[in-house]
């Protein structure tokens, strides 16, 4: 039997710590498919571990599977905002990626979700900030509104001064009010000059309005606070990309964000692969 290096150093990681606990670092270096198959030989499951196997299969782009999964963690710990933000998630991209008959009830688990995260945990931001984007972009007959938006933007603010600018300036751009977006972005970016995801943002909007050199110049900030992050190397690409401009520098920005060691919090590979297929005309 062939006993591959592979095979050898997961046997010692596996020997040096739980397998919940080496899933963990293997999701962390996002081997994610890795990180499923020592998950899957847990015997009993608790809701950390659903918890992580959804994860795993959300970033593999398997949210049928993802949503299963997380919708056990969520009946194993019922009082966890996270876990319910995470099943939120994975209804709300299998309601993007289903048919029209299917997707009004996963877009509406999903809200339900996103909503019982903020119950649990008030200051949670990241569930505040999906389920303003639910609000804002979902109609009405599906739980969605303007004036949910606009009160869940409030409580955002009171939160993060800075989210709060971010989440006023989508409300105004959904009203095509967009001399109102910008200030509200670049009042964002004043708050927080370091976060290099603010000038994504404003670089997104300005491409949109189709101000690229100026969405260029947001990009050259962000690259003076942090060259080397993939999250602005894959926004790079993306702009490029879905603006067909510099085709030949997104594809050379893709190659090399896949040779890059990632995050979690990163855009995963599958989707740089997808972009890079796109760029080369596939």
């Amino acid at each position: 039997m062939r006993f591959t290096w592979l095979a050898f150093s997961l046997a010692i990681t596996l020997h040096a710590g739980s397998p919940y606990e080496t899933a963990r670092k293997l999701f962390n270096a996002t081997d994610f498919e890795q990180s499923l198959k020592v998950l899957q030989t847990i015997p009993d499951k608790n809701a950390a571990v659903y918890e992580l196997i959804g994860r795993d299969y959300f970033l593999l782009g398997e949210y049928k599977r993802a949503s299963e999964a997380l919708e056990k963690a969520a009946q194993a710990d019922p009082d966890s905002s996270e876990i319910a933000l995470w099943a939120g998630r994975a209804f709300g991209r299998r309601a993007e990626t289903s048919s029209m008959l299917t997707a009004p009830g996963f877009a509406s688990r999903a809200r339900q979700y996103f909503e019982r995260a903020v119950q649990l945990d008030p200051r949670n931001l990241d569930a505040l900030s999906d389920l303003f984007e639910y609000y804002l972009e979902a109609p009405g007959f599906l739980g969605g509104g303007m004036d949910k938006a606009q009160a869940t933007a409030q409580q955002i603010s009171n939160i993060d001064a800075g989210e709060g600018h971010w989440s006023q300036a989508k409300i105004a751009e959904k009203r095509k009010e967009y001399g109102s977006a910008e200030a509200q972005l670049r009042r964002a970016i004043e708050l927080s000059p370091q976060r290099v995801g603010r000038f994504i943002e404003l670089a997104k909007f300005l491409a949109k309005q189709g101000r690229y050199e100026e969405a260029e110049q947001s990009l050259a900030q962000a690259e003076k606070i942090a060259p080397s992050s993939p999250k602005l190397i894959y926004a790079k690409a993306d702009l490029y990309i879905r603006n067909k401009r510099n085709l030949d520098v997104a594809k050379s920005l893709l190659i090399r964000y896949l040779s890059m060691n990632l995050s979690p919090d990163d855009p995963p590979r599958s989707e740089a692969r997808k972009l890079l297929k796109q760029a080369q005309g596939g």
